[in-house]
């Protein structure tokens, strides 16, 4: 079992299988993507050997992410690869949802069991010229075919800036009175890169949070394998609402996931100092070396990171490990 000093088991693996990503968000990739490395990304068989690997040791969901992870012609196989490892129960994938309208069946009869969609605003023009790419349409479209075609597990992802969406979060919970689905606010978090975007747009989620438990929301349960964020659920609304707040004194306490990059490092945490590689280990089908050292490497994760302090690691942007 993967099992730090601290005690904190850890069932969920999000794994990026490339860093690349066709977006200009504000917040991640204001400039476009940056080429700066030879793009020797994890291969299907080093990402089936990860996914083998971290399933001997008790993960059982694994949420692929990149960048954006459907630049990859191949991202079936890889979903199919995931699923079909003995232990894991959940394989989920990121998206910002540029070509879902024309993929999302192949992602579905690939085993995909979830799909998160990152929009940061229901106004075209807003989502625009916050993402560089003239998509919302397009991407809504899709998320009612899935919806529609059965595939009920989708969440929507929205990063909160102060200028951006912070002043009108009604255009979000109108979205999900009537659709079931999960909508997440997620703290805009501070990287190598973006310090004064931060400094201008960062949002607490508190006051969200207070608003919802005033106006009768009532907090889930959260399961062993699920994400950082507090869910909660009002009886007038087929959808929910989800709060990520990093910032949080307690958000590391309940830590449970573990984060393997594109190029085959493993971070124990997303603002870790540096990656540890462990790509020699996935180059024969025999994993156990692997599993060793993955749980070697696991005893020196901290038990926080130092976001408060405004340390923020190796990590430049949220494109390098998919947030």
């Amino acid at each position: 079992m993967l099992k730090d000093v601290f005690g904190r088991r850890f069932y969920y693996l999000r794994l990026s299988i490339t860093d690349v990503c066709n977006f200009r968000c504000e917040y991640c990739l204001p400039d476009g993507y940056q080429c700066e490395h030879d793009r020797q990304f994890l291969t299907l068989d080093e990402i089936s050997r990860v996914a083998r690997g971290f399933a001997r040791l008790g993960t059982e969901k694994i949420r692929i992410t990149g960048g954006e992870p459907a630049l990859r012609k191949d991202l079936p196989q890889a979903i199919e690869l995931c699923k079909q490892t003995s232990g894991i129960k959940t394989v989920a994938l990121t998206t910002n949802g540029f070509n879902m309208q024309s993929q999302y069946r192949h992602w579905m009869d690939a085993g995909l069991d979830a799909l998160n969609v990152s929009i940061d605003s229901f106004d075209p023009r807003q989502f625009a010229a916050i993402t560089g790419k003239d998509k919302l349409d397009s991407i809504l479209s899709a998320i009612d075919n899935a919806l529609c075609d059965g595939f009920q597990q989708i969440k929507i992802n929205t990063v909160l800036m102060r200028e951006y969406n912070g002043h009108d979060l009604q255009q979000f919970f109108r979205y999900v009175k009537d659709k079931p689905i999960s909508l997440r606010f997620i703290e805009l978090m501070q990287t190598g890169d973006n310090r004064d975007f931060y400094n201008a747009q960062h949002v607490s989620g508190q006051h969200i949070k207070n608003q919802l438990l005033v106006n009768g929301w009532i907090p889930q349960v959260r399961t062993k394998t699920a994400g950082p964020a507090e869910v909660y659920q009002h009886s007038d609304y087929q959808g929910s609402i989800g709060l990520i707040m990093p910032y949080d004194k307690d958000f590391c306490a309940t830590c449970n996931r573990l984060r393997v990059s594109s190029l085959g490092n493993l971070h124990l945490c997303l603002f870790s100092e540096q990656g540890l590689p462990i790509r020699q280990y996935l180059q024969t089908d025999d994993t156990r070396e692997f599993e060793q050292n993955l749980v070697a490497l696991l005893q020196d994760k901290k038990i926080s990171h130092l976001l408060h302090d405004g340390f923020t690691g190796a990590t430049k942007h949220l494109s390098m490990l998919g947030g």
